[in-house]
């Protein structure tokens, strides 16, 4: 009898242990290698790359190792709301760290690859495909199958990566959007995203039902049943998704008025209005404020009307 209580007893505390999967640690491992041997090159050839990219890729291979290998994993097994905080962090946060991270220099080896995924970029790609990733996940089929399978379970996760990538490229423009998608365009985007997001979570937390039988035999933790767990799981998804939202905005919403009142002056100078839109976009207002002064624009000493520099893309 005090064998089958401990068997019991261990049976109803939480899986606290770490995992390591090849499978899916080494992709995350060698992303980081390449990344730091690019940092490395670049930096001896006099273009360092800026300390907060390297900040901002090294915390999103950090979230995919919390995600992949910690206690959350595992506890992700037998709770939703756990699985649903490992999905936010592979499908959302990493990816969103992980662009952010990332400059030309740093993609030039794989410049021919980049060129032939740039469709990827545009928005009216980017978030139809995220939005039926994340959906088609959920159906309780293939939610089910991935819990209850290792390798269906790597490929969601997969999945997940792919899909949070492709949706932020647009925002990010690690590869180049369409020249009308700006960042009035962006605001626009993000809302979206956020309300296909917050559609599913809703369902979750409102739900009168448990939708995965995975979950719905299982032992309680810490009190919570089965529906229960899943209300916190969509909670999980509507908060996480509203923080994100609002320090997006906000910062969208920054740039937005930056890009404007250098817009107006660098029009001031006489410069091409295209020049100067793509310019300020992709962040090279300076440069060509410089390149209109060597030049001599209109309205600069010396300046002469024929001759109005452009920015390459």
């Amino acid at each position: 009898m005090k064998e089958v209580h401990l068997d019991m007893i261990a049976h109803l505390q939480p899986n606290t242990s770490w995992t390591l999967d090849p499978l899916q640690i080494v992709p995350t491992l060698a992303a980081a290698a390449f990344y730091a041997r690019r940092v490395l090159t670049l930096r001896d050839r006099g273009t360092p790359v800026p300390r907060w990219r390297v900040a901002l890729f090294a915390l999103g291979i950090l979230t995919l190792l919390v995600a992949l290998v910690s206690p959350v994993h595992a506890l992700g097994e037998r709770m939703f709301s756990f699985h649903m905080v490992q999905h936010v962090l592979l499908g959302d946060l990493a990816p969103l760290a992980l662009l952010a991270g990332l400059t030309g220099p740093i993609l030039r080896p794989a410049l021919a690859v980049m060129h032939r995924l740039r469709f990827l970029a545009h928005p009216f790609v980017a978030l139809p495909l995220w939005a039926l990733d994340l959906y088609a996940w959920h159906l309780p089929y293939l939610y089910d199958a991935a819990v209850r399978h290792d390798s269906v379970h790597a490929l969601e996760h997969f999945c997940f990566f792919t899909g949070g990538t492709i949706m932020w490229l647009p925002v990010l423009e690690t590869l180049p959007a369409p020249e009308w998608f700006g960042t009035g365009a962006k605001l626009a985007y993000i809302a979206a995203v956020r309300a296909v997001e917050t559609v599913l979570g809703n369902v979750f937390f409102w739900s009168g039902s448990v939708f995965y039988a995975v979950y719905q035999h299982q032992n309680r933790l810490w009190g919570l049943s089965a529906l229960e767990d899943q209300g916190v799981a969509g909670a999980v998804m509507m908060i996480e998704g509203s923080v994100v939202t609002l320090v997006a905005l906000a910062w969208l919403f920054l740039r937005m008025a930056s890009e404007g009142e250098l817009r107006q002056q660098l029009l001031e100078r006489g410069l091409d209005p295209r020049a100067v839109k793509r310019a300020v976009r992709y962040g090279r207002a300076s440069s060509l404020g410089e390149v209109a002064r060597a030049e001599g624009a209109p309205g600069e000493p010396g300046g002469s009307p024929a001759r109005t520099p452009h920015a390459s893309p």
